[in-house]
């Protein structure tokens, strides 16, 4: 087996790479059968190309009304994030990792939070260090060279299924985090219903639509990475089911895949199986 990519299974699995019937305009996706991570098959050129889409000044701020939702979202979940936190805080040292143009910055400041972000795509992290009283590091993370025990709540979000080697990124923010600290990982469920139903036809796959996406997770490699990175799995939740999109479908077939997507909502939230993925890992403090 050649890939451009992937030889091995990124979260270290020492079993071979199976190819899947998933056929994607770049090959078909391959899995680990041991964790059940999905891999493209692109190339190294095609996986460059498509990850220039980010490097712009708007980055990927939410437009519209979903820049509330978005918002409300996001200060939820980081309220919860210090609230997780062992010890009394008002002001969290806080870190975006892949923060872009800074629309998550923003909320974290307005939550109160001494805000920093990291960004390799120059122009995006440029607009992002317009935002007052936020610190801004253009480049990679392990670039950054933040001391140790530094941060207490890190966030890397839509951005682990761009990566080649989650491992070491994700080692690097447990070796900045304070005893205690929270790191919180936001992504696509690859073992959900909605690939399952979908299998090609699910947007989250698509290269050209979702620029750089190449590793696509399950609740079981996510347990393998907390495992490398000798973080404390606190929580996987998932949410949301899909069985076609509106385009594809009559209008008899669309409400019945609404009908459906309700229905199952809460299913997919007690067994794993929604397409959106939030993992909860902390750094032990005892």
């Amino acid at each position: 087996m050649n890939l451009s990519l992937f030889e091995h299974c990124p979260l270290q699995c020492t079993t071979a790479l199976e190819q899947t019937d998933i056929e994607l305009p770049e090959g078909k996706l391959y899995r680990c059968p041991s964790c059940g991570q999905l891999l493209s098959s692109c190339t190294q050129a095609w996986y460059d190309e498509s990850m220039q889409e980010f490097d712009n000044p708007v980055g990927t701020v939410p437009q519209g009304s979903l820049d509330k939702r978005y918002s409300t979202r996001m200060t939820n979940i980081l309220r919860h994030a210090q609230q997780q936190l062992p010890y009394p805080i008002e002001k969290p040292r806080y870190l975006d990792v892949g923060c872009s143009s800074g629309a998550l910055l923003q909320v974290a400041q307005r939550c109160g939070f001494d805000t920093h972000g990291v960004e390799p795509a120059k122009q995006a992290a440029k607009t992002a260090a317009t935002i007052p009283n936020v610190q801004v590091f253009t480049g990679f993370l392990q670039d950054a060279k933040y001391p140790d025990n530094h941060f207490d709540i890190v966030t890397l979000f839509e951005v682990i299924e761009h990566l080649t080697d989650p491992v070491s990124i994700s080692k690097e923010v447990a070796r900045i985090l304070k005893p205690g600290g929270i790191f919180l990982i936001g992504t696509g469920n690859a073992d959900s219903w909605t690939v399952r139903q979908l299998g090609k036809r699910w947007e989250y796959f698509d290269i050209t639509g979702h620029g750089g996406h190449i590793s696509f997770f399950t609740p079981k490699s996510m347990r393998k990475l907390a495992q490398h990175c000798q973080l404390e799995l606190k929580n996987i939740s998932t949410k949301r089911v899909n069985f076609g999109e509106k385009k594809d479908l009559s209008n008899l077939a669309y409400t019945l895949n609404r009908i459906a997507r309700e229905l199952l909502a809460l299913p997919a939230r007690w067994f794993h199986k929604g397409h959106d993925m939030l993992v909860t890992m902390q750094k032990p403090h005892t």
